[in-house]
């Protein structure tokens, strides 16, 4: 072989070294540059996720605390929430009526939660006393359809009395919020992922920490054993009624306030979807129905964003399916042990 061929064929190996790492160094650049512009699009529906996240998980608590006590699902626990939204946007126009969300907003806003909550609270006592306790010894079916009642009735009854055409929540905390890594979060949507964060922690330390949590935990490992050792059973089932009523309360109320709208059927489909979160986490499993409820949120709005909003319903559901198909017990969950 000549010298020049020599030279030419070492020429060309180096022009294609530099050739590929200038190929690689613009396909780099590219896809950083593509990254950086889908980042904050991606970052935006986390946001949003987060936040319809924490209210479904508010409202899958109260299914799990009612299912870890008596193994039924209350399902007039949706309907719970949406009393919440609709007492929100009435007690807070009576307080723009009377001047004092102008005098004082952030005063308006806890009075309208702890109104809500006091008044939700004595709807989930209620339901317990007349749709579970008569039946506390029935067939399991029996409380299963007194539920599905009490929801359609309570459905109806905000209908009758507040009329089938949407409600508007007042729009009083405007548009502001600020910037986290070139993504606007309102101040509203932190705020709804503050209190359910708070919510949630107030609850896991109540329940494992206080007399009542302990109670709680003992009639849901054994009723029996817990009313010998002198626990009253109905107490502790009416407690969880209304703790899971609150947290429904405060759920519908920041929802009113995120979106503006709210209607009587709006109970059914929070409520679904929040059972289906509770399943998805682990039915029975505060950290679970949680973790579900975030995870639901995040599911909806990545799929709308990314796949298509027309199928957002339907994600959950899959997830669902694959979910119990892997661990059916749900992610959180235990297998339960076998009772001697």
């Amino acid at each position: 072989m000549r010298p020049r061929d020599n030279k030419k064929r070492c020429f060309a190996r180096e022009w294609k070294k530099h050739f590929d790492l200038a190929a690689g160094c613009r396909l780099l650049f590219d896809n950083g540059r593509v990254f950086l512009l889908i980042f904050p699009v991606l970052l935006q529906q986390v946001i949003n996720g987060l936040t319809l996240g924490s209210v479904y998980a508010l409202i899958a608590l109260g299914y799990t605390m009612v299912y870890g006590i008596l193994e039924l699902i209350n399902f007039a626990h949706g309907e719970i929430y949406m009393l919440g939204a609709y007492l929100g946007i009435i007690l807070l126009g009576f307080f723009t009526a009377i001047g004092l969300t102008a005098f004082s907003l952030p005063l308006a806003i806890v009075l309208v939660l702890v109104l809500t909550v006091i008044f939700c609270s004595s709807y989930g006592f209620t339901i317990e006393k007349i749709a579970y306790k008569p039946l506390r010894k029935a067939p399991r079916l029996s409380p299963l359809i007194s539920a599905i009642g009490v929801s359609i009735f309570l459905q109806n009854y905000v209908m009758l009395t507040q009329g089938a055409t949407d409600k508007v929540f007042p729009s009083l905390f405007g548009h502001g919020g600020f910037r986290f890594l070139s993504t606007s979060v309102t101040y509203l949507q932190a705020a709804i992922i503050a209190v359910s964060a708070l919510m949630m922690l107030f609850l896991q330390a109540f329940v494992m920490r206080t007399k009542t949590g302990k109670s709680i935990r003992a009639v849901a490992q054994d009723k029996t054993m817990a009313s010998l050792l002198g626990i009253n059973v109905d107490a502790v089932i009416s407690v969880t009624f209304v703790i899971g009523s609150g947290l429904a309360a405060i759920a519908g109320v920041m929802v009113a306030a995120y979106y503006g709208l709210v209607n009587y059927y709006i109970g059914y489909i929070a409520g679904i979807k929040a059972f289906t979160a509770a399943v998805l986490g682990g039915i029975g499993s505060i950290p679970g129905a949680m973790f579900g409820g975030v995870l639901l949120g995040l599911v909806e709005s990545l799929g709308a964003s990314y796949i298509s909003s027309e199928y957002k319903d339907a994600y959950a559901f899959l997830i669902l399916i694959v979910i119990l198909l892997v661990k059916p017990e749900g992610l959180l969950g235990k297998t339960p042990e076998e009772k001697i």
